[in-house]
């Protein structure tokens, strides 16, 4: 066992420290005593999730709750806009996400969408955003970053990402970029296992890199670790552990000043390979300043964990204490900058447009993103929607409703829809899933609605098949736009947030508005 350190501070500080460097998350709509408690004891940072929002007015006194506990309590969310949304998990985000923006390549355009977006987030408490994914999308087969990502051209994705940044945070809420130093590479889901990119230094740097780059030369107040493992900067551990990654380079290369914070340590990445209190120790010492932790774990017996097991690191000298007050020290600035942003935002970024279901700038940036191959008369006439549905990441959740039919249902009354999952199923069983949609539809016109179809091969086959059935198909591809265009007509929305859906269903219905 290591010695003993002497502690300079006292019992109570170290402990304050420990909490202050957690972000753990909760159940419920309204704060629990035992968090408004933790609070008071030091806790500077709480995480909300699609379970704790139920309205605007809802999130606004559920942060005010936590505000009257500590007026610079960091409220974190994490709402990337497009497919990964909390503010509106049951509907459907206002918001195309970053490859749509990627598609429209206008950095204005992102930069307004962001503005409006932490505005939105402002006004509801909440200053700290877990966004914008960084990542460069370069495995075509990533199963969990694909639309999150602006592309997978490194300097798009770098001007994007910055642009991002800037309006984010000129509403006066921090932007986070992930996922250092880069989860664009990867074929596995760090929710479920740990992902490793074996690609040289030169690839890092020249690829991965560059978006993060742009990210601190932006200002971003915090960034957020990825759960890889990168053996060009270090064969041992993963970044989120690693001192390598973490403070030699994005602290002492790339001089990044601000938050670190790590993706959350309940994801099989690290809690199968390292435990959480073990990982959440390692992460500290490496040169994270937070712990991201409450996706999958919520309740005050994981923050008491986290706690005593940083708070027994420091005891036993395997975590330096300075380390510890240096992270703690870097939550409570950013805590500090907060309030003084709020109310301090970008002249005129509160009398943007606003962002009810079917309005202002989120709609404007889905119909530019869309991409249109192919022709076919406007249907007027309610179609049977055909949904190709794949199991979605933990990161979008499965909540979140998506596609075209509730566009389509308002455009054209009595549009009827179904979806099919086919995970699994080959030969005649991709010949029985044709027939029950042409069962299904009957004479009606099948608009054929996919996400991702180039990573799933019974969506592939089974899309094949209606399209011999019924040439006349439409077909929506609301994922990564990999494929060959097929249909009597395609189209590529880039994502599958509400806006998008709008977008192509009036499209389809040649509702198109400027």
């Amino acid at each position: 066992m290591p010695p003993m350190t002497t502690l300079v501070s006292s019992t109570d500080t170290l402990t304050r420290d420990a909490l202050a460097v957690l972000q753990p998350g909760f159940l419920g709509t309204t704060a629990p005593d035992w968090l408004l408690r933790r609070i008071g004891e030091g806790l500077t940072s709480v995480g909300l999730f699609g379970r704790n929002i139920a309205s605007p007015g809802q999130l606004s006194a559920l942060t005010a709750q936590l505000r009257a506990e500590r007026d610079d309590v960091l409220v974190a969310i994490d709402e990337e806009g497009g497919d990964v949304t909390r503010l509106e998990v049951r509907h459907g985000s206002s918001f195309p996400g970053n490859h749509a923006l990627g598609a429209v390549d206008d950095v204005d355009l992102t930069r307004e969408v962001a503005r409006e977006l932490g505005r939105r987030l402002a006004e509801c408490g909440v200053n700290l955003n877990w966004a914008p994914s960084a990542d460069v999308n370069s495995n075509r087969d990533n199963p969990v970053i694909g639309v999150r990502s602006f592309g997978a051209d490194p300097a798009l994705v770098a001007r994007h990402t910055a642009a991002y940044v800037e309006g984010l945070q000129s509403a006066g809420v921090a932007a986070c970029t992930k996922h250092f130093p880069g989860h664009g590479d990867t074929a596995v889901d760090s929710h479920h296992a740990m992902p490793r990119i074996d690609v040289d230094l030169d690839t890092v740097h020249a690829r991965d890199l560059l978006p993060f780059r742009a990210a601190i030369a932006a200002g971003s107040k915090c960034v957020m670790s990825a759960h890889i493992l990168l053996p060009a900067l270090d064969p041992n551990r993963p970044a989120t552990l690693s001192p390598q990654i973490l403070t030699g380079l994005l602290r002492e290369e790339l001089g990044f000043e601000g938050l670190i914070v790590t993706d959350g340590m309940e994801m099989q990445a690290i809690a199968s390979t390292y435990g959480i209190e073990r990982g959440s120790v390692l992460a500290i010492a490496a040169g994270a300043d937070a712990i991201c932790v409450g996706g999958g774990l919520a309740d005050e017996n994981t923050v008491l964990l986290l706690r005593d097991a940083l708070v027994a690191a420091v005891r036993t000298g395997e975590l330096p204490e300075e380390r510890l007050a240096d992270a703690a020290a870097r939550v409570r600035g950013l805590a500090g900058w907060t309030l003084r942003a709020r109310g301090a935002s970008e002249p005129g970024a509160d009398t943007q447009e606003g962002t009810a279901p079917g309005t202002a700038i989120g709609l404007r940036a889905a119909r530019r993103a869309l991409r249109v191959t192919g022709t076919a008369k406007p249907l007027d006439t309610p179609p049977y929607v055909a949904a190709f549905t794949p199991v979605a990441n933990i990161a979008v959740g499965d909540e979140t409703p998506w596609g075209v039919a509730a566009e389509l249902e308002r455009l054209l009354p009595g549009t009827e829809t179904g979806s099919y999952s086919g995970a699994g199923i080959a030969g005649t069983e991709t010949d029985a899933l044709v027939a029950r949609v042409l069962a299904a539809a009957g004479d009606r016109t099948v608009v054929a609605v996919v996400r991702d179809v180039h990573r799933h091969a019974w969506m592939a086959e089974a899309l094949r098949a209606l399209l011999m059935a019924r040439p006349e198909t439409v077909v929506v591809e609301m994922g990564v736009n990999e494929a060959e265009p097929s249909g009597a007509l395609h189209i590529a929305t880039y994502g599958a947030a509400r806006v998008c859906g709008q977008a192509a269903a009036e499209v389809i219905t040649g509702n198109e508005r400027p």
